[in-house]
Order: C-alpha cells, then structure tokens, then sequence
C-alpha cells in the first residue's frame, strides 16, 4: 500500500477492522455487487501482497486460496503464498489443480509518463487475464484491475473471447478523478488455447 493513502478515511477504516489494506473494501464492494466468489471456491490472487484481498477471499470461501506475489506476504491463516512472478510457469505450476476464481489487484509501479504507464498497466492486464484463461476451470469467474485509457476497450473485447458476461465496474472505494477500473469476467468459456 502506497504511503500517500497512510491515514486517510478508508485506510483508517481497513487498520480498524483488521484489514491489511484499504484495499479490502474494493473487493468487499465488487463481491457485493457480482458475487464472484462462492462458498467453496478456490480463488488465486495475483499482485496479492500485503495480502488485504487475502484476508477477504478467507472470508468468502472454505476452498483453498493461493496469493501470488513479487514481494513475500505476511503469512495468513488458511492463505497459502508464493513468492514470485505468476506469468512464470515455475511459479503456475505451485497453484492448486482447480482454480474457480482468479483476483488481480495488481498494478505496475507508475513512472508519471502517461503513454509509458498505460502499456504497462493494460500489459499487466492482458497477463493477468492470460493466466486466469490458462488455470480456471470451465465456469470460472475473474476480476482484473486496469485503468481507463485508449487500451482498454482492446482489454474488454480479449475478456469477452473468453467469458460469458464481462462488465466494467468502478470500485466505491476508487479515489476521486483516479482512472482505476475493474473488469468482472465471469463464467469462462473453456481453455485458452482452444480459443
């Protein structure tokens, strides 16, 4: 978590009920609304560190949950972590066999040059969206961070390929004037190489 939300309403918040990030309640608000982990899922958090979707998907599921990140997690009760790089196969092949839910949170650090930053971001995207098609199970649902920008419609119609209903949802959570927005991906098709 990025020290310029240190102290602000949400964050006070997420530090008073336990939560690890501000985070949690981005998760909380799109769980809410699309219902994308069920009871007994197992769900994969990409770009989970320090691990506030975590500590939420814990409380959704009884499945397994796997959180993958560059930066090691503070260890979690019922939370199994890697450390390391989930485009990596090394790395894809430490997730359990049935994956019903994948999160990603995950951005890129920003340089503040805008086109730079955008191909990173929708970069990061498309991998996130990449690994979810290679490890879901048929019927899976996903949830991707991106940022609004000439690249996303691109990242729309790719979701689309591959799941049955995608929409885009602005978290409540969101700073005001952020470009921060969610691709729900849910019920998969089938495989990514078949496609």
């Amino acid at each position: 978590m990025g020290s310029q939300w240190y102290g602000d309403k949400a964050h006070r918040r997420a530090m008073k009920a336990g939560y690890r990030s501000r985070a949690s309640y981005k998760l909380i608000d799109l769980q809410n609304r699309y219902s994308v982990i069920r009871q007994d899922d197992n769900v994969v958090d990409l770009g989970a560190a320090p691990g506030g979707w975590l500590q939420v998907a814990r409380d959704l599921t009884k499945g397994k949950i796997v959180g993958i990140d560059l930066n090691p997690i503070a260890p979690l009760e019922g939370v199994t972590t890697i450390t390391g790089d989930f485009t990596a196969e090394d790395v894809q092949k430490k997730v359990m066999d049935v994956v019903n839910v994948v999160l990603s949170d995950a951005s890129p650090r920003l340089s503040g040059q805008k086109c730079y930053d955008q191909a990173r971001i929708a970069d990061l995207t498309e991998a996130a969206l990449a690994f979810a098609c290679k490890m879901l199970k048929p019927g899976g649902n996903c949830v991707v961070k991106s940022f609004e920008g000439e690249l996303f419609g691109d990242l729309m119609n790719e979701a689309r390929k591959h799941f049955r209903s995608v929409r885009a949802y602005r978290a409540g959570v969101s700073r005001k004037g952020s470009t921060e927005i969610y691709i729900i991906a849910k019920n998969f098709i089938g495989d990514y190489n078949d496609t």
